[in-house]
């Protein structure tokens, strides 16, 4: 796939996740922000979340963390593919 139609899909797919018409669960929503931050930012450039009762921040930073050395072009291929399992 052209880097440039993955990045156009990608951005499609970001827009529909917002649209969607059920809320999707906990476990999904972790994994469309992992998959976008690792898409837009790459590995994790943070420190881990300071507040150890801060279990949402913790959650989002370890999904994170867990998708570390994957590439940008595969984990676009991952969101897409979510987006579009979560849109049917």
């Amino acid at each position: 796939m052209v880097a440039t139609q993955l990045a156009q899909e990608f951005e499609i797919a970001t827009e529909d996740s917002k649209n969607l018409s059920m809320r999707p669960s906990n476990e999904s929503l972790l994994q469309l922000y992992s998959l976008y931050k690792q898409a837009t930012v790459g590995d994790v450039d943070v420190d881990p979340p300071a507040n150890p009762f801060d279990f949402v921040a913790k959650a989002k930073y370890d999904a994170w963390v867990s998708l570390k050395g994957k590439s940008k072009e595969t984990v676009m291929q991952e969101y897409i593919k979510l987006v579009n399992k979560l849109k049917s």
